[in-house]
């Protein structure tokens, strides 16, 4: 069950992380297109702009407009349109960074969100949010002067509106958490805002309004079917063109793109056109890559070791080409069933003691794992907050310091608590090589400690099936999938949560905490409860900073679970023909700064 949250999110299915790396379907089809390099004159350019750069006494950087980029996925999309089924799929998100427009954006640089739309994200600082007496929530958005669609019509507080409605009609299978929940009488529309009421406090309303459709262009059309296979008008720096089924997704220039370049003054995009070309295969993929045909891939291997891939693309770089290898938001841990039916998996499990689950922390050596499954690409993970926001981690586990020897002295100290023969038998899927090799590592580091220990792996279906929903397993290993912004932070704790729901109903995989599940409720768990329940009901951002603090130390100290490492994320690109790429290793993908993009080899 994976869901990777689209670019601008606008199916918010209760914001819960989900658990990743399963089998992903590739798309089919082949890429042989490639369309010859144009040089055009510079777009006119706003007064706006010409007036900023009359200013100044000092000449500016100039870019040159332009040519074209061809950008090569392994996925093609199932449909454009990002309300509808199969609008979830990175590719969806990739392709509509060139013409969706929103709320927020994601910054490849810092991985905050930032305003797209609006002036300012709102916040209680900047009273954009207003906890009110009745304990409702009201929302106020400022859209920014100079936005508007492809035809020149300004974006406006009513296309927020149109947007409302069309996620909120009862005929459209779109997902309408959190937008359900607006007080339908309290929105105040205007030509450049809006607002509204929700019916209780949540940091969900970071994320919602992500895309903005266009009243005026979509409005007397069959959503459901109209915008599938093309695009409504365009609020971003390219307009669809074009889509090949099999092979291309063609995007030019929107003339009438809102935005400038900070740095030159000029207006954007560069680029007169983007082509996004699918080749399924990995290797095919990095070879169009090799040979210069495509301009820009990020390679998601199914069967290839990432590392094989990263190397074969770093030996380009003398070539002139890029690689981008960064820590991306896919996050691995090894955790503990607190629950009965983990006996079924192993007699002697002793997860109800404290120093069995630290022992695990020592006996684990995290360093040798990146290294000999990440090639020492990414550094290990002493806290899961940063694989969500790195300036709030307090690196909680760094106090599980390497060492065999302490590892096993708790070990000990388990067996006498608990009376019993302690043991671990370690549960993941079996399908996918990284892990496999994992396993074997695990083996001899619990070895090297004197803990007894067994690899019991399992074909994906049944682990993400019976053995994870029902709670059959004793130490097992899978990963999360984190997104910027608070709201993702806040919604990772459910899965701990001992007041939550079981699966497939809710997210307490572990059932820490539930005592009529088999588990040990005691002060850490019954704080911690108390710690999310308060999470739930401020959106007050230094209120839930240091509730985030409180429950990230009880979930170390408790040594409920223990965070490994984040997963690569590559990309690459030929950085002596396309100048301005930055790779993004979030939800918002390589793409999010398309508009920045310029040929450099004309």
């Amino acid at each position: 069950m994976t869901r990777l949250w689209p670019s601008r999110p606008v199916a918010l299915m209760v914001l819960l992380v989900v658990l990743a790396l399963v089998a992903v379907a590739c798309a089919s089809g082949s890429a042989d297109t490639t369309a010859a390099i144009e040089t055009t004159e510079p777009p006119e350019e706003s007064t706006t702009t010409a007036a900023r750069e009359t200013t100044t006494t000092e000449a500016r950087p100039h870019k040159p407009y332009g040519g074209e980029a061809i950008v090569a996925d392994d996925e093609e999309p199932p449909t454009l349109n990002p309300f509808l089924p199969g609008g979830h799929k990175s590719i969806v998100s990739i392709i509509g960074q060139g013409y969706l427009t929103g709320v927020h954006e994601i910054d490849g640089y810092t991985l905050e969100l930032i305003p797209e739309l609006v002036t300012e994200l709102p916040t209680i600082a900047n009273r954009g949010v207003t906890l009110n007496d009745d304990s409702t929530m009201t929302i106020r958005y400022v859209i920014k002067d100079e936005a508007r669609w492809e035809d020149g019509t300004p974006i406006s507080g009513d296309d927020f509106m149109f947007t409302l409605e069309t996620i909120l009609d009862p005929d459209l299978p779109i997902d309408k958490s959190t937008y359900e929940d607006i007080d339908l009488e309290s929105i105040i529309i205007g030509d450049k805002t809006f607002a509204y009421t929700l019916a209780a406090p949540t940091t969900l309303y970071e994320l919602i309004f992500g895309t903005i459709l266009p009243r005026h262009s979509i409005e007397g059309s069959d959503f459901a079917t109209d915008w599938n296979e093309k695009m409504w008008a365009s609020g971003g720096p390219f307009i669809f063109s074009e889509w090949a089924k099999g092979e291309f997704v063609k995007l030019v220039r929107n003339d009438s793109y809102w935005k400038t370049d900070v740095e030159t003054g000029q207006q954007l995009p560069y680029l007169d056109s983007v082509v996004f070309t699918f080749i399924p295969e990995t290797t095919s993929l990095v070879d169009a890559f090799k040979t210069r045909e495509v301009d820009v891939i990020q390679p998601r291997p199914k069967l290839e070791p990432i590392t094989e891939i990263i190397e074969t693309l770093r030996a380009l770089e003398s070539e002139g080409a890029r690689v981008e290898v960064l820590s991306g938001p896919v996050w691995e841990h090894l955790n503990f069933q607190f629950g009965n039916a983990r006996f079924d998996r192993n007699e002697n499990s002793c997860n109800e003691s404290l120093a069995m689950r630290q022992a695990v922390g020592h006996a684990v050596d995290k360093q040798l794992l990146v290294d000999e499954l990440l090639d020492g690409q990414v550094e290990p993970l002493d806290s899961y907050v940063t694989a969500f926001s790195p300036k709030l981690s307090q690196d909680s586990w760094a106090q599980y310091i390497f060492d065999p020897t302490v590892a096993g002295e708790l070990y000990a100290a388990a067996v006498e608590e608990t009376g019993k023969e302690c043991s671990f038998v370690f549960t993941t899927t079996s399908d996918l090589e990284i892990r496999v090799r994992m396993s074997e590592l695990l083996a001899d580091m619990f070895l090297a400690a004197g803990i007894p220990y067994e690899n019991r792996l399992e074909e994906p279906q049944l682990f993400w099936g019976g053995t994870l929903d029902d709670a059959i397993w004793d130490l097992g290993e899978w990963a999360w999938v984190s997104s910027p912004g608070l709201s993702s932070l806040v919604a990772i704790h459910d899965v701990f949560d001992p007041q939550a729901a079981l699966p497939p109903d809710g997210a307490n995989y572990y059932r820490w905490g539930m005592g009529e599940e088999g588990a040990y409720t005691d002060a850490a768990t019954a704080r911690f409860a108390v710690i999310r329940d308060e999470m739930n009901r401020t959106v007050d951002s230094d209120l839930l900073v240091g509730l985030i603090n409180e429950a990230e130390n009880l979930l170390a100290d408790n040594a409920v679970i223990h965070p490994l490492y984040a997963n690569l994320v590559t990309a690459a690109v030929w950085a002596d023909e396309i100048a301005g790429f930055k790779h993004n290793p979030t939800r918002a993908g390589y793409t999010w700064n398309i508009e920045d993009w310029y040929r450099v080899d004309g």
